[in-house]
């Protein structure tokens, strides 16, 4: 399968990737693994991304696209993956789909994992990381309502929508079930 992960910060999608993973025998891509692993081993792109993150800027869509494509040509994810934090905006979703048409392939399906803007507070105040307080996330609820949010009307049909509030156990037996598993 291949399918994309949407879903605000603190929904749950890192940990349902994981149990996804596994269960469906398709790597979790996370463009943030993906960043840390390029700029760790050095390679021409991760020396790139690092050259925008060292001077505070955002990692260009094309630098970050590459990075994708590059991770979706090896092995472990010519049978399906999922990917998560790519596309974050329609313009990358528009890139994603041209990569998979060059590969004559496509997504199964768009996963968004809905949960209220207060359950996603509490869970990431709960954390207890020195970045979060209630300010720092609310402010990156708006960025994500405001540049990912899109996708949602974007993707229309494709998009399997997954409460995502209760136990880390139902809400993956409802992605199972929502995905045919």
């Amino acid at each position: 399968m291949r399918l994309v992960l949407l879903g605000p910060p603190g929904a749950g999608k890192g940990t349902q990737a994981a149990i996804l993973s596994e269960k469906l025998g398709i790597p979790h891509i996370s463009t943030g693994d993906l960043f840390r692993a390029n700029i760790g081993e050095g390679t021409p792109l991760g020396v790139e991304a690092k050259s925008y993150i060292d001077a505070g800027k955002l990692v260009p869509t094309d630098v970050t696209a590459r990075m994708v494509e590059s991770r979706l040509a090896e092995d472990d994810a010519k049978d399906g993956f999922l990917l998560d934090g790519f596309p974050r905006t329609v313009e990358q979703a528009d890139i994603l789909e041209e990569l998979l048409a060059k590969a004559g392939e496509k997504l199964d399906g768009v996963v968004n994992f809905q949960v209220s803007e207060d359950v996603v507070v509490e869970r990431m105040l709960a954390r207890g990381r020195a970045d979060d307080n209630e300010e720092t996330i609310r402010t990156r609820l708006g960025v994500y309502r405001d540049e990912t949010a899109p996708l949602i009307d974007h993707y229309g049909d494709q998009i399997i929508a997954i409460a995502a509030e209760g136990s880390v156990e139902d809400i993956n037996a409802r992605t199972m079930e929502a995905l045919g598993k």
